[in-house]
């Protein structure tokens, strides 16, 4: 299945899964106000951020309550300042207040993926190097925060473990060696791009000689990573992995490799700020 039909349909049984936990058998609190009371209400970012979730919010509220209308000032990927108001929601008071948590809670966590990403793309600008996600994704949240690391700036790694073969050190230990392994992934799945993961120079020349397409540089140096470099000339795309952090990741980007994973883009990303208030009711 196409990678743009699975995310839209992620979308839409997020949506459903997210106001099914937070309603259940009813919002008990929303039936205090009048049935036919209508409301606006207006959402804002505290802080700064990279917005991310527009899809999630539409699918949210259209199965919550269709005649929810949604204006939005800003779309996925744009930078919001903090302060800023980004969203304006009008119709049933009642759904207003029961899709608020649920909206917020795909937003904050979406947006402070994106903006993650776009923080650690900045500090390696200008060097040609693209910066991937990993499968260190949230729990059942494996499109959505890719998704969000594109909107950000980045770009994604394998989707899952069916879309491309990431050869590890067990899977060369099973497999009885590095060449095994690429040309057993050769006859399963001929197009599926091959990975191996590697840690020394000898097992960087086993897998260039076999033709790994892309080869992960597990915990090298710097000065490593630039011999690799060297000694690859071209080969094969050379990802840089481990000890990847803010401090680190300039440097590397400098030693000449292709690619940097991390999953810090969507393991440990800490909720952006958002605010929603009611601005004006009326019946």
């Amino acid at each position: 299945m196409p990678y743009r039909q699975k995310l839209d349909e992620e979308i839409r049984s997020a949506a459903a899964r997210l106001l099914a936990e937070d309603i259940g058998d009813g919002d008990i609190t929303a039936r205090l106000i009048p049935a036919d009371a209508r409301a606006r209400a207006r959402v804002i970012t505290r802080e700064a951020c990279v917005l991310c979730g527009l899809a999630w919010v539409e699918a949210l509220f259209a199965q919550l309550d269709p005649g929810v209308t949604l204006s939005w000032s800003a779309a996925d990927g744009d930078r919001l300042e903090a302060g800023q108001a980004f969203l304006e929601l009008e119709g049933s008071a009642r759904s207003l207040l029961t899709g608020e948590r649920a909206a917020l809670n795909l937003l904050q966590t979406l947006s402070a993926t994106a903006t993650r990403t776009r923080h650690c793309v900045d500090l390696i600008a200008g060097t040609g190097v693209r910066l991937l996600d990993t499968r260190k994704t949230l729990p059942g949240m494996r499109l959505a925060q890719k998704y969000a690391v594109t909107c950000g700036g980045g770009h994604n790694h394998r989707i899952g473990l069916w879309d491309a073969f990431l050869i590890k050190e067990n899977h060369i230990a099973a497999c009885g060696g590095i060449a095994a392994a690429i040309g057993e992934a050769r006859q399963i799945a001929p197009k599926a791009p091959v990975e191996v993961e590697v840690e020394t120079f000898d097992e960087l020349e086993q897998a260039l000689a076999a033709g790994a397409d892309i080869i992960m540089l597990d915990n090298f140096s710097l000065e490593e990573m630039r011999e690799a470099v060297r000694r690859t000339a071209g080969r094969a795309t050379l990802e840089a992995s481990g000890n990847v952090d803010e401090g680190t990741l300039r440097a590397i980007a400098e030693t000449g490799v292709d690619c940097i994973s991390s999953g810090a883009l969507t393991k440990d990303v800490r909720a952006v700020d958002l605010s929603m208030r009611i601005v004006a009711q009326g019946s």
